[in-house]
């Protein structure tokens, strides 16, 4: 009876590793495609994240859909919902109404949220400043300090900022002068010669992410020989295995050949190496319409970006990818 009973079990444990592996198999249970997939189809341009303290994922993007500062949440960084929060409801006395662009956020060592963005500049219109602002929660109310981190208002104004926090506890925050915007006309108004410096800075910040400790140092500016187009911005900075990934956009944001490269750095001061790999570039994935604007997760495997939502060219929608970072190499999963 033992033996009957073993050659019973036997078989049925045959039986349903062969219909496991049919299941497997079957196209009714299709694999996901590789390469980025839209999380947001709706106009939120310059996204940025972070997982927050209660283990969701927060993003962030500029101005649009009625919000300065617009606010979306996902469980799982895969699907991804817009909230109705108005993220940045009042605003410092140095800066105007409209064009709040790239926020970005970072979790304080006390519990608070702290939101770096680009506001436009009272005393220069058309120009920027880096405000910075603190909340409770991630989804604000955030609360502006009346002095900016940084304005450079002289060579164009100071946009695209993002925080990073370094192996021994120290903050940063790497931003781009926004020297195109005093340009002398053409591509994104830097395309005459002669053409302006768009430089990346790295500030470093104190434990309150908002108080600058010594002078802002650059670590990246645009080069005609690299095919950097009129301008770099949207730097993200990320550490892996000893080496700084440093995340930008070159071109302008309009034009079909905005995207996504990266330098790397043995030390967060520099000298940075552009790789001049073009790791997400117009027409990829099913022809994505001029994707830019990246950040990259301080654990180095997933990043959020924006491309145009069709060919009107009238939104930016969000969209998510896997990343894998190896060496010196960054390249999408």
């Amino acid at each position: 009876m033992v033996s009957l009973l073993f050659s019973s079990t036997a078989t049925w444990v045959v039986l349903f590793l062969a219909l496991f592996q049919v299941v497997l198999g079957s196209p009714l249970i299709p694999k996901r495609a590789t390469g980025p997939w839209m999380g947001l189809n709706t106009d939120f341009p310059d996204p940025s994240f972070l997982k927050a303290a209660d283990g969701k994922w927060y993003a962030f993007g500029t101005n649009g859909n009625g919000k300065r500062v617009q606010v979306a949440v996902s469980d799982d960084f895969s699907k991804w919902t817009l909230l109705d929060i108005e993220a940045l409801p009042t605003l410092a006395g140095w800066e105007t109404e409209r064009d709040h662009w790239a926020p970005d956020v970072v979790l304080r060592a006390d519990g608070k949220y702290v939101m770096y963005y680009s506001g436009e500049s009272k005393s220069d219109i058309s120009h920027h400043c880096i405000g910075t602002a603190i909340a409770d929660k991630p989804t604000g109310p955030y609360v502006p300090n009346e002095t900016p981190l940084s304005c450079r208002l002289d060579r164009g104004g100071s946009i695209d900022s993002a925080g990073f926090w370094d192996k021994d506890g120290s903050r940063y925050v790497v931003f781009k002068v926004d020297g195109n915007s005093v340009g002398h006309g053409g591509d994104c108004n830097n395309g005459v010669a002669p053409l302006v410096s768009t430089p990346i800075l790295l500030q470093k910040v104190a434990a309150d992410g908002v108080t600058p400790i010594g002078d802002a140092v650059q670590i990246l500016d645009r080069n005609t020989n690299d095919g950097d187009g009129p301008l770099v911005e949207a730097p993200s900075l990320v550490l892996h295995n000893g080496v700084y990934f440093l995340f930008y956009s070159t071109h302008c944001f309009t034009d079909p050949k905005y995207d996504v490269r990266y330098a790397t750095a043995t030390s967060i001061t520099g000298p940075y190496h552009k790789s001049n790999v073009e790791l997400i570039k117009g027409g990829d994935y099913g022809g994505l319409i001029s994707p830019g604007g990246a950040t990259v997760c301080g654990c180095g495997d997933r990043m959020l970006f924006h491309a145009w939502c069709d060919s009107s060219l009238t939104k930016r929608c969000m969209w998510v990818a896997n990343l894998q970072l190896s060496g010196t190499t960054a390249s999408i999963a």
